[in-house]
């Protein structure tokens, strides 16, 4: 999974790492004019709660093709996440470099962190496992890892690992499409789940995702044909 590490090797912020400020108290005061007096009126932000339907399988391979899925995808998320929170970081100290010169060796130092801290772990990883990841990086930063590859390095070094990706039956190129393919829905559904439960740290998809939108196409249950009635 050496082409998987690789693209890590830009999100790491292992020198310039921040802390950002927590917010003690989210509550908002508006106020409202009645008679020519003011009234403070306090409303709480709320994030927004997914109703998460039952599941129901078909049949018995369906269901455990969902179990081996949820294994796959809690393993691999948090890899996805990192390499958000580290592009993020990237882009920002990046933006903050003049010379080029300093960009690269700074490129360097996120690169040897990374190839340190994680590539031993991503080599673990089976080819769904790799497919996988592949998919959830670019949901959780909008761009393909085909894509980050090629703004961070150059076309022919993401043309090449993707070539070599091929082998193992897995694209670079591959984005997450949840209304589109099944395989994703049961990925995003599976990720909400985890963030209910609490089993995963939630981070917000780079992108909008309609998850009512895939259950309305995906859970509905196929219509079986009536049998003819005997003569």
């Amino acid at each position: 999974m050496k082409h998987l590490t690789y693209i890590l090797f830009f999100f790491s912020w292992a020198v310039f790492a921040q802390v950002e400020p927590v917010e003690q108290d989210s509550t908002q005061v508006h106020y409202i004019i009645v008679e020519g007096d003011s009234i403070p009126v306090t409303s709480v932000e709320l994030e927004e709660v997914l109703v998460l339907p039952n599941l129901h399988f078909e049949n018995r391979d369906a269901r455990i093709r969902y179990i081996i899925l949820r294994r796959k995808t809690l393993k691999v998320y948090p890899y996805a996440k990192l390499a958000a929170d580290r592009l993020e970081a990237l882009q920002e100290r990046l933006d903050q470099l003049k010379r080029k010169s300093e960009k690269k060796k700074y490129a360097k130092v996120i690169q040897k962190y990374i190839e340190d801290e994680f590539s031993e772990e991503l080599k673990k990883l089976t080819k769904t496992e790799g497919q996988i990841l592949v998919k959830l990086i670019h949901r959780q930063t909008g761009k393909t890892t085909f894509d980050l590859i090629k703004e961070l390095r150059s076309g022919w070094r993401a043309f090449w690992f993707n070539s070599t990706a091929k082998l193992f039956d897995i694209s670079l190129k591959k984005a997450f499409d949840p209304l589109a393919e099944e395989e994703d829905y049961l990925i995003e559904d599976i990720l909400q789940r985890a963030f209910q439960n609490e089993q995963l740290e939630r981070q917000r998809p780079a992108f909008d995702i309609d998850f009512y939108a895939c259950v309305n196409k995906w859970s509905k249950p196929k219509t079986r044909r009536k049998a003819k009635p005997k003569q």
